[in-house]
């Protein structure tokens, strides 16, 4: 998948910028900090994502002073070209359009260019099982109203609905469970092949359920059994994939506790790559591939092979950096990003 050009409108500090992206290869934007470089890459993810990364509201989207911010762009699929429209709004609904038409529903965009985004896991469950995008908000449909059941309860023992509503999240949990275990599986080999390049030593991507996951509904079962004294006490759900984790280890060591800054760098952006591998795989065309920043944290040996492995990924890969040093020598464009104003390099010549 490319993105074949992108326009933003009253997009944070970028009054009118549109962009032209026709090429493959590491694609990088380039200015020094707070000029509007990861604002630009905010505003592709959101096109395609209908989310920002950075926040969870779209209030701080729209440039100040303005109603509404506006997003375009066209990607180039295996499939043909799709034109996405967002109308970002300080107050009230988003309006999107694809291909000129009102969609209402995000699996709609995501059946036209794959991909939502949600946490990490259930991200990666998404792009690459995409029938299965309706699991998490399923189980999490489920979790409140147990969670609230549980919360009025003023009676002695446990509420007497509880026994029915801890069966509909043993099954719609069980299915997230099932599904993030696939996903991460798919995703651990190329994470570790790209951080072994990198850094000479294996990152171990690992899945924890917080049920057994060889058992997953005798196993949430017995863990709700075990619990229920707890979660009366304390009046929510402490069983299910809401207390998932994902962890990443390097030499033995938990990543998170043990890993100096540029190996946790690294292994975060191991697992992108491996994800973005594993997509291309499901869907037979590289996706395209945003990387705010990746070399700031990195020493100078770690930045030259992290430079390697992104140059030498099929597709678009766009990052940003703030170093004219950290730009690559195979980059092929560049954009020159000051005060929220986008120039590709060649034309500034």
């Amino acid at each position: 998948m490319r993105l074949s050009w992108v326009e933003l409108r009253d997009y944070r500090n970028h009054t009118h910028t549109r962009v032209d992206l026709g090429h493959d290869g590491i694609i990088v934007v380039a200015g020094p900090n707070g000029e509007g470089k990861t604002n630009l890459l905010e505003a592709m993810h959101f096109l395609y994502s209908l989310g920002s990364p950075r926040v969870s509201a779209s209030e701080p989207l729209v440039r100040h002073g303005t109603d509404a911010a506006f997003v375009r762009g066209e990607f180039e699929t295996r499939d043909g070209r799709v034109l996405v429209e967002v109308e970002i709004r300080r107050k009230g609904a988003n309006r999107l359009q694809v291909d000129r038409s009102t969609v209402r529903r995000r699996r709609d965009l995501r059946r036209a260019i794959r991909a939502r985004r949600r946490g990490f896991m259930d991200e990666v469950v998404v792009l690459l099982q995409p029938t299965r995008d309706t699991l998490t908000s399923s189980y999490e449909r489920v979790l409140r109203q147990r969670n609230r059941l549980l919360k009025e309860h003023e009676g002695r023992g446990a509420p007497p609905e509880l026994e029915a509503w801890d069966e509909q999240l043993i099954q719609t949990g069980a299915a997230v469970i099932q599904a993030r275990a696939e996903s991460v599986d798919a995703i651990a080999p190329e994470a570790s092949q790209a951080f072994s390049a990198v850094s000479g030593y294996d990152l171990v991507v690992r899945y924890a359920p917080n049920v057994p996951a060889n058992d997953v509904e005798g196993g949430f079962r017995r863990r709700l059994d075990e619990r229920r004294s707890d979660e009366l006490q304390r009046r929510t759900s402490l069983v299910g994939p809401h207390r998932d984790d994902l962890e990443l280890a390097v030499r033995d060591l938990g990543a998170r506790s043990f890993a100096s800054h540029g190996e946790t760098w690294v292994a975060a952006l191991a697992v992108r790559l491996g994800l973005a591998t594993a997509v291309e795989a499901a869907i037979g065309e590289p996706p395209l591939l945003l990387i705010d920043d990746p070399y700031s944290a990195l020493d100078p040996s770690r930045r030259d092979r992290i430079a390697s492995i992104l140059a030498a990924r099929p597709g678009q890969v766009v990052i940003s950096v703030a170093d004219e040093a950290d730009v690559p020598p195979r980059a092929t464009a560049i954009l020159d990003v000051r005060a929220g104003s986008v120039i590709a390099r060649n034309e500034a010549a």
